[in-house]
This record gives structure tokens, sequence and C-alpha cells, in this order.
């Protein structure tokens, strides 16, 4: 099977992008003669939908409002062998597309990242660049280091990823949530440099710097609490058992001195936090079971899935 006789779907989720959807549709008609084009509108209030629709692709809308719920829609309703999933904004490089789809299918990939070189300054706030280096240095020091841009809106994914992928999220952490699956589960990944550009005039970006990164970083300490429980519990452990040491401290010494404990409130305090460690503790080992039987289900999902194969 080549390229040409796969079911490519483009899936663009839109908000608001009037001035930019036309362009999107037009580049990857142009770049993926063969692929079916989805926009998907969330709940835009200008002409993105027709604007979309007059330039040939296919519509659809997701009234819950934000990319999370956008991505999940798109994941469970459209069935192709390969699936582009681009930003409606016109700042990803479409011909770059067909790279990536010849990578995922020659190296037996579920997932291909655009990895985004910008063109010019415009393209790339430096508080957005900032944000990213620091969050993608917190997913590799804890999940692996695969990537170098968790938060690019461009990816080509096999129809094996999609169809076994539950989507969680509710908004721009979406990234987030897909990077991790794709270390949890041991998924073959790389990353592609495409360039980045400038929007086009009219367009504006719906990511708030400091919201939008404090949502995704909550989302990842989230998916580190539910994936890592032992380790994240262990640390709380930790730090409740060394309050209650250093709390406990004076308390022995005066006991041994005198034979006293003049601070009983203090001694109940210690003892209250260390039982609280030894619990935190407990729940991690409790919860680590949980999550190797939920991982061993994800995998058996993605597994379930026939794998593509280009001829």
């Amino acid at each position: 099977m080549t390229s040409t006789q796969l079911r490519i779907a483009v899936l663009v989720p839109c908000y608001n992008e009037e001035a930019a959807v036309a362009t999107v549709v037009a580049d990857f008609r142009k770049a993926l003669p063969s692929a079916e084009i989805y926009v998907y509108d969330n709940n835009s209030r200008d002409r993105t939908a027709a604007v979309a629709r007059e330039a040939g692709a296919i519509v659809r809308s997701e009234r819950r409002q934000g990319k999370g719920h956008v991505v999940r829609r798109m994941f469970a309703d459209v069935e192709a062998d390969v699936y582009v999933l681009v930003d409606g904004d016109a700042t990803y490089d479409a011909p770059s597309a067909q790279r990536m789809i010849d990578r995922l299918l020659d190296d037996h990939l579920d997932m291909v990242v655009g990895l985004r070189v910008d063109q010019v300054q415009a393209a790339y706030r430096l508080g957005h660049r900032t944000g990213n280096r620091m969050l993608t240095g917190f997913l590799a020091s804890n999940f692996g280091h695969t990537f170098k841009d968790i938060l690019s809106g461009y990816r080509v994914f096999s129809r094996r990823f999609v169809k076994s992928f539950p989507v969680l999220s509710d908004g721009f952490e979406i990234e987030t949530e897909l990077a991790v699956y794709a270390l949890e589960l041991s998924l073959p990944v790389a990353e592609i440099e495409t360039p980045y550009y400038a929007r086009p005039e009219g367009s504006f970006s719906k990511l708030n710097t400091w919201r939008d990164g404090f949502r995704i970083l909550g989302t990842m300490l989230k998916l580190y609490r539910s994936e890592r429980p032992l380790r994240f519990f262990t640390v709380i452990g930790i730090l409740l058992a060394l309050a209650s040491v250093i709390l406990a401290i004076p308390i022995v010494i005066t006991f041994i001195e005198t034979g006293l404990v003049p601070r009983l409130p203090t001694a109940v305090l210690s003892m209250g936090l260390m039982i609280m460690a030894l619990l935190s503790v407990s729940s991690g080992l409790v919860l680590d079971t949980v999550t190797r039987g939920r991982r061993e289900m994800k995998l058996l999902a993605y597994l379930s899935q026939p794998t593509l194969k280009r001829s």
C-alpha cells in the first residue's frame, strides 16, 4: 500500500480563524491531493465554518469549548489510515506533511511531531518559546528525552495511535497528553523539523502564555501523579516524615534530659505527620499497582488495532 492509496485525513481544529482557514485548506489540498480535509469549528463567532466549506473542506462542529474536546471528537468520528493534525492558523508548513507521512510509514512509527523552526521572529513569541522549553524539560526529566517541542500543533498519527488514545484533556494541554501517552507505552515516535511562519493578518493566537502555561503544567503534574504514583506519593511521604522528625528532635532531647514531654501538642502533631507519611507511601504502592493495570489495558487497546504497512 503506497501513500497515495492510503486513506489520509487532515484534521484542522478551528476557532475564529476566518483569515487563515482558507489558506490552510488550499495548502494541504495541494500538498496531499488524495487526502480528505476536515475542519472542526469550535463555536467560532466569525465566518470560519463558511469560509472552510467554500474552500472545499468537510466542515463539522464541536460545541464544547476547548481544543481537547475538538480532538476527542475528531479522533472518534473520522476513519482513516493516517491522520494529520494541524492547527488552523496557517503557521505550519503544508509541504512538510508528505515528509512526515513518509517517515511514519518507512520507520513504522505511530506519531511524528513537527519540530517548529520559526522563519521570522514574530512567528514564535518569546514567552511561548520559554514556556515550551521549560515544559519540555519537565517532561523529559520525568518521562524521557524524546521530544524537543511537546507543544507543537502539527502531528501525524497512525490509526493505531488515534483509535487507542483516550483523550482526557479539555484545552491546549492536549499536546502534553499526547506526548505522555506515547512515552508511557514506549510507542515509536519521531520529530521532523518543519518551518513555522507568522500568522496571517487578521489571525490572533488563542493561547494565553500564563493561563494556558499553568494549565499545561497542572496537566503534567496530574499525569505524573497518575502515571508515576509511587514516586509522587513517596516524595510527599518523605517531606512529611522530615517535618515530623524536625518537630520530634527537641521533644526527644527534652525527654532524655528530664523524662518529661512538656510540649504534648507538638508531639501529637509530629506523630500525626509520621502517620500521614506512612499512609502516603502506602497509597503510592497501591496506586502503582492500579496504574500498571491501566497501562496494560491501554497497551492491549493499542495492540488490538491493525498495523499499517507500506507495500
